[in-house]
């Protein structure tokens, strides 16, 4: 399978630059035959085939389709980047016939490009073979084993003003009056009053504190409270009690995929640093400002994560 939108990050050089890059290395008429399986010739400039593969890669490289994603050669988007392709291909072709690939500057710049093409290939091929669907499978069921389900509640709510009022709407409730209704009627909470105070399934991390030392060992069909909260006076009825549900495999897989592929690009550069002779030409020691340069841009990816998607959080108490 296709991993290959991490790698954006490592770089994508721009189309004319790859094109100058080919002119540099003398290859101004590119073969006949296709460079990848099915391939589809569209287009010939100056007797330099473009191929359909061509296209698919500008269009991957604007962000336009994902790696592997196919695009139709009648399409808008295709017929619009091979406008582009043509255009990139007449420009590098100009710049070669001005000898523009001949200068230092772009001697340097070729050079970088076809390191990081070289770089980006190597890496996935490297990942591609790793990154399988037994692969991401495996990741998926030992984070299940570890995983550590949590229980969820789902209640109701009204909140009002005062503990007298909260004191006389747990009465009515008493007596039989509708939650749905009393909620309707009665609570000031803007977000859950209209829909008969549903709070939906929660865990009571999420909740504000008051909620989770209320609610902390109360019992399918319990009415609970009136306690205090940030928006009032609170009363909930507990509807259901159940485990929470895993994190489907589908919902988990960019994120492991995310995880396998930066435990592979990680592999292969501590074992190509571990064998390189690397030395540093600058100085060792830095003022904060260059060594604050020197942090990564992001931090690597977490393991997939062990415990369970959680349900939306509930809505919170309506500030008064």
């Amino acid at each position: 399978m296709k991993t290959l939108e991490t790698f954006r990050a490592l770089g994508v050089i721009s189309a004319v630059a790859f094109a100058l890059l080919l002119a540099a290395c003398g290859q101004n008429k590119v073969a006949e035959k296709p460079p990848e399986p099915g391939d589809t010739a569209v287009a010939r400039v100056n007797g330099q085939v473009i191929w359909a593969s061509d296209v698919k890669r500008e269009a991957v490289a604007q962000g336009l389709i994902s790696e592997g994603e196919p695009l139709d050669v009648s399409s808008e988007v295709f017929r619009q980047r091979l406008d582009e392709v043509i255009d990139q291909k007449l420009l590098a072709s100009e710049a070669t016939k001005r000898k523009l690939d001949k200068e230092p500057v772009a001697q340097r710049r070729l050079a970088a490009a076809r390191e990081r093409i070289l770089g980006d290939m190597l890496v996935e091929g490297v990942v591609e073979k790793a990154v399988t669907e037994d692969a991401i499978r495996k990741l998926y069921a030992e984070q299940q084993k570890l995983s550590k389900r949590s229980e969820e509640i789902r209640a109701r709510q009204i909140i009002v003003g005062t503990q007298a009022e909260a004191e006389s709407v747990k009465k009515l409730l008493a007596s039989g009056a509708s939650f749905d209704a009393l909620a309707m009627e009665r609570s000031t909470d803007q977000a859950t009053r209209f829909n008969g105070g549903d709070l939906g399934y929660f865990t009571l991390d999420v909740m504000p504190e008051p909620y989770g030392v209320a609610l902390k060992d109360a019992q399918k069909g319990a009415l609970v409270g009136p306690f205090s909260a940030e928006g009032g006076w609170v009363i909930v009825k507990v509807e259901d009690k159940r485990t929470e549900e895993p994190i489907t495999l589908e919902a988990a897989r960019p994120q492991i995929v995310r995880f396998l592929t930066y435990d592979q690009v990680r592999d292969i550069l501590e074992k190509l640093r571990g064998s390189a002779k690397v030395e540093m030409l600058i100085g060792k020691t830095q003022d904060a400002a260059g060594a604050a340069a020197q942090e990564p841009a992001s931090a690597p990816p977490e393991p997939p994560a062990a415990a369970p998607a959680s349900a939306p959080p509930p809505a919170q108490p309506a500030k008064k």
